[in-house]
């Protein structure tokens, strides 16, 4: 009996201990989020907390308190925090309770519980810029209480809920909004509402067929990813996208029970199948290198809103599996020792492609290096032909070029030009996009701007050019879409936008030697923002 009981006694204490440090790790998270996260989680977690309950929250603790008392978490199973912490991008946290990013995404198929119809909406929060929100407050004036004040976009999307103007089977009033705002927006709730659809009609056909388990798995930016659970295999993920294409996956080799499931849809064959035409490799174990240089601070003018543009293009290549070396402030010399130590890197034989983005001031057929001196745009792609890196041949080489190439000229306020200084030294003559290009096979250049015309910087928001290339490779990729059909709509995107002054337009311009389709790979994470 004294035995049994020592046992009972240290067992207490281990428990005592493992909910000790749960506790401390709650603690210390609650440490680390900021007010918007803690907004950022009240929202998410309103898909299984009563909103009442959740509006009397102050801290990150009470909401950790909350799904205590309703079983959702606690020192055993914390996956629903490690999946919020993930859903609002706060990834260094995830360690504190064991988590990785990607042991999160591994099992956000069998666990997740944030609704498809909430990371919609939060996703759509996280792309309503300031100036967009006053605009959709404006044309939602007449559904708000006369005397409230829009604190957030989050704020707004509550308060069209408790109003039941908002629910997952009706978000007409931001389709009619997000018509006038922001087309991307738009795109997202057709991707949403497309998904439902299809998500009604694999319900009938597991029911019809007898498979026994359905479930989403995936966040509507990526389209929608079934995962159907049935007797002759492990499971079958079938993803579908906005506009109708449709990816299938099995696990095992039960294609032919899957191809009958199907009804005539794509026979699935054990690997994933994709809609579009044989392109360039891009499934090697490396995807490539990416190198960004931004050139911020010149000797009479600093480009102001770059280092966003910066930023975004890191997180957007790097989300597609290159990798990614940024540069900052580089002279013509630097610029020009950079493109030979690159070019003769060995590295470049196992990987699938190669890219480049440069962000800096420009004049026709040129960018400048921060001693204001030029640097022509045929010389720095020279050096990556099949003859100056073998390693490269045959393989995709993207550049992607954020300057003016022209003259500068008078903008408005919160509108900067790409253009140099006067005064500054220029290049005689006028280039043709073509002639930047070497005269063989595989290249890409992508200019924010037309031959002798300025491009557009927000100084706050960064470059026309870059932030419609970063969100257009978010919406497409997923899809997908070649990249010559995603600068097509980066085209079109950029071409909608206007100075505030209603008198100044941008025309990106592409060109390119490609023999195939470039296509990324759908990386598996989620876009990064």
């Amino acid at each position: 009996l004294s035995a049994f009981r020592q046992r009972d006694c240290c067992s207490s204490n281990m428990e005592d201990d493992v909910s000790l440090k749960f506790h401390q790790q709650l603690l210390l998270i609650n440490e680390n989020l900021v007010t918007e996260d803690v907004a950022a989680l009240k929202f998410l977690c309103t898909d299984f907390l009563h909103l009442r309950k959740l509006e009397g929250v102050k801290s990150a603790l009470d909401i950790f308190k909350l799904l205590m008392a309703q079983e959702y978490l606690n020192a055993k199973d914390t996956f629903l925090l490690a999946e919020l912490l993930y859903r609002i991008k706060c990834h260094s946290l995830l360690e504190k309770i064991g988590y990785t990013k990607e042991k999160v995404q591994e099992r956000l198929h069998e666990k997740g519980r944030v609704s498809p119809y909430r990371q919609m909406l939060y996703e759509l929060s996280e792309n309503i810029t300031s100036e967009m929100l006053k605009e959709v407050t404006f044309l939602l004036q007449n559904h708000l209480p006369k005397r409230w004040i829009t604190l957030s976009a989050l704020d707004l999307l509550i308060l069209l809920e408790k109003q039941g103007l908002l629910t997952k089977d009706n978000v007409q009033i931001l389709e009619n909004v997000c018509v006038t705002v922001s087309p991307d927006l738009l795109e997202t709730i057709k991707c949403y509402k497309k998904a439902k659809e299809i998500q009604q009609y694999w319900k009938v056909c597991c029911r019809q067929n007898g498979h026994n388990t359905f479930e989403v798995i995936h966040t509507p930016v990526h389209g929608l990813i079934f995962l159907i659970k049935a007797k002759q295999f492990a499971f079958v993920q079938v993803v579908h996208f906005g506009d109708g294409s449709r990816m299938c996956k099995t696990e095992t080799n039960g294609a032919s029970q899957f191809s009958a499931f199907e009804s005539g849809l794509e026979k699935a064959s054990g690997h994933l199948e994709t809609r579009s035409d044989k392109g360039y490799k891009m499934d090697g174990p490396h995807r490539g290198f990416c190198l960004i240089i931004n050139n911020v601070n010149f000797n009479n003018s600093q480009r102001k809103g770059s280092c966003k543009d910066a930023e975004q293009l890191e997180r957007v290549f790097t989300w597609l599996g290159l990798d990614v070396r940024t540069y900052t402030d580089l002279t013509s010399g630097d610029i020009r020792s950079l493109m030979q130590t690159w070019q003769h890197l060995q590295d470049h034989k196992d990987r699938n492609c190669f890219i480049c983005c440069i962000l800096s001031h420009g004049e026709s057929g040129a960018i400048y290096g921060t001693d204001e001196k030029l640097v022509l745009i045929r010389t720095l792609m020279s050096h990556f032909t099949a003859k100056q890196c073998p390693q490269l041949a045959a393989k995709p080489k993207l550049f992607f070029i954020q300057a003016c190439q022209g003259s500068k000229i008078q903008c408005p306020v919160y509108v900067d030009t790409d253009a140099q200084t006067p005064g500054s030294s220029s290049i005689q003559g006028s280039f043709s996009l073509s002639e930047s290009i070497p005269e063989e096979a595989d290249f890409l250049l992508s200019m924010a701007t037309v031959d002798g015309y300025v491009s557009f910087r927000h100084i706050k928001e960064g470059t026309w050019y870059i932030q419609a290339l970063c969100s257009k490779l978010q919406l497409l990729v997923p899809r997908g879409e070649d990249i010559l059909s995603i600068l097509t709509q980066v085209n079109e995107d950029v071409a909608r936008r206007v100075s505030p002054s209603g008198t100044k337009k941008q025309m990106p311009q592409p060109a390119y030697t490609l023999r195939r389709k470039f296509i990324f790979p759908i990386p598996m994470a989620p876009p990064p923002s």
